[in-house]
């Protein structure tokens, strides 16, 4: 993206591979890698073929040529939610390892005692839902937080009673109703908004010109990624933005196009970060764009959020209010769309220790694509919705550098992290990759505490750790994303993935690199 005055471009852009990434595939793609990972996995300790199935869901392979086949699991024909895994091997045939949750086959009946209609009736108070919404049960093995049980995975689609969209699953145990979590497939940036090419400044977006003249706001060269306004509704495919002149917005708010000149600029980057960086086409790794809306109310009222949805493959970004600006901000859009990319690998689950992974994650890559970006406009930190107030004061949703001042969030891992809301527990993943990338006292930038074995959310350490780079730090932690988490992911299995993909990408286990990896999990009592 440039400086240069607005008009289509029709030039797509040249894709960029790092030699040390893996490239992902669909498994129809590799039937022989898939064949031979599905023979490890069948021949492995803990596993029964009688009882045990697995259905692939990603190849990755490396220039090298060694294989990653990632595969859900089902048993007794079930879904095992947690029981993902994946299998490291070589095209010769050798085994390198297995990532996993969920080593053993589950001792466990599989017939419930509990019917759906009752566990969907267990599940309400937890749903929070409001009248008019679907339901829907499946029978499942939950093994996620828990020794593997067989439960209920009871979905309701439709509305809170605040009036927020929800996809929200409660899991409901088959035998005595007890609910053992929830968690939602809307993964929101749990507060605030912003505007311009409101942040952007005057730059150059993709249009698609019609053959009756005119052009829409429609990206051909990023998978044709769209923009429409929602004109103050909370849900609806929207209208797609068009225009006469190719010239879109004016830098306010009276102005409708100028939110969706912001949306449109931060599907691009993100899509450039993760394709340039990461050799990975798009948010699901298909070439295919999302789509914004942007213009989003509650009711009609004020609405200061975004999000990513998975069911409609979209961003949504409301309006803000008095005090907050439009929440299309490029760290926000960053942060939403890595959700959709960590849904498309390790799916973290949305609660937990592996909820604040999540959330972590999306802060960390999305905070990249805002280096990335490098836009004069919006000065890259890490710092998470800095632009967001109107009052200009500068204060973030969220720091990477010392969490915990924010007065919620947690700086270390602690035993009672998990039951922390995932926007908080998410510090202690932002908090490590702030060390790692810049170090605890970085020259030139703002220093960072370390924990003691006794610090809980707060760190009041002084240790001194020497950050490895945003370049090496990026690309160890979307490695670790991508290849070796599983969806049951916590901060210790984290630890073992970064230092996994660091092994991979710089020199093996023992380099520079693989000590720093593992000093900075050290520093957050991740040991």
């Amino acid at each position: 993206m440039t400086s240069n005055p607005l008009r289509q471009v029709v030039l797509a852009c040249a894709a960029l591979f790092t030699a040390a990434a893996a490239h992902a595939s669909h498994p129809a793609d590799h039937p022989q890698a898939v064949a031979r990972a599905l023979a490890h996995l069948q021949g492995s300790q803990g596993v029964l073929p009688e009882a045990d199935s697995f259905d692939a869901r990603d190849v990755m392979i490396d220039a090298d040529g060694t294989e990653h086949v990632r595969f859900a699991r089902r048993f007794h024909h079930l879904r095992v939610i947690g029981g993902d895994v994946v299998v490291h091997g070589h095209a010769s045939g050798a085994l390198r390892g297995l990532s996993r949750t969920v080593a053993a086959t589950p001792a466990l009946s599989v017939q419930p005692t509990l019917d759906g209609s009752a566990a969907e009736r267990a599940g309400l108070k937890t749903a929070n839902v409001a009248e008019g919404a679907t339901v829907s049960h499946e029978l499942v093995v939950f093994a996620h937080h828990h020794k593997p049980t067989l439960a209920w995975d009871v979905l309701y689609v439709g509305q809170t009673k605040e009036g927020l969209p929800t996809e929200r699953h409660v899991i409901v145990q088959a035998r005595n109703g007890q609910v053992l979590d929830s968690f939602d497939d809307i993964q929101t940036a749990d507060a605030v908004g912003t505007g311009r090419s409101l942040f952007l400044g005057r730059i150059a977006i993709h249009t698609d010109s019609q053959a009756g003249g005119g052009y829409v706001l429609r990206d051909l060269t990023r998978g044709g990624h769209t923009v429409s306004d929602l004109k103050g509704k909370f849900v609806g495919k929207g209208t797609l933005f068009t225009d006469a002149d190719n010239l879109w917005g004016n830098g306010t708010n009276a102005n409708r196009q100028t939110v969706a000149v912001d949306a449109a600029a931060g599907h691009a980057y993100t899509w450039d970060y993760y394709l340039n960086v990461h050799g990975r086409h798009g948010i699901a790794d298909d070439g295919k764009g999302a789509s914004s809306k942007v213009h989003q109310k509650l009711f009609g009222l004020p609405y200061v959020n975004a999000s990513w949805s998975d069911s409609c493959f979209c961003m949504s970004y409301g309006d803000g209010d008095s005090s907050y600006n439009p929440l299309v901000a490029l760290d926000v859009a960053g942060h939403e769309m890595t959700h959709g990319v960590t849904s498309r690998t390790a799916a973290l689950i949305y609660s937990g220790e592996s909820g604040g992974l999540n959330e972590s994650t999306s802060d960390i890559l999305g905070s990249m694509v805002e280096f990335y970006a490098n836009n004069a406009a919006e000065k890259p930190d890490y710092l998470i919705g800095e632009r967001l107030l109107k009052d200009g004061s500068g204060t973030p949703l969220r720091t990477m550098i010392q969490p915990s001042v924010d007065g919620s969030s947690a700086d270390c891992w602690f035993s009672g992290v998990g039951d922390l809301d995932v926007h908080y527990s998410s510090g202690v993943g932002n908090h490590l990759y702030y060390l790692l990338a810049e170090g605890s006292q970085p020259a030139g930038g703002a220093a960072s505490p370390t924990c003691q074995a006794s610090d809980t959310r707060v760190a009041t350490g002084n240790a001194v750790l020497t950050g490895i780079g945003r370049d090496k730090a990026e690309k160890i932690w979307y490695r670790a994303l991508s290849v070796y988490m599983t969806s049951s992911t916590n901060y210790a299995g984290a630890r073992v993935a970064t230092l996994a993909a660091a092994a991979d990408l710089y020199g093996g286990a023992g380099s520079t690199t693989w000590n720093a990896v593992n000093a900075a999990w050290a520093a957050v009592n991740v040991k």
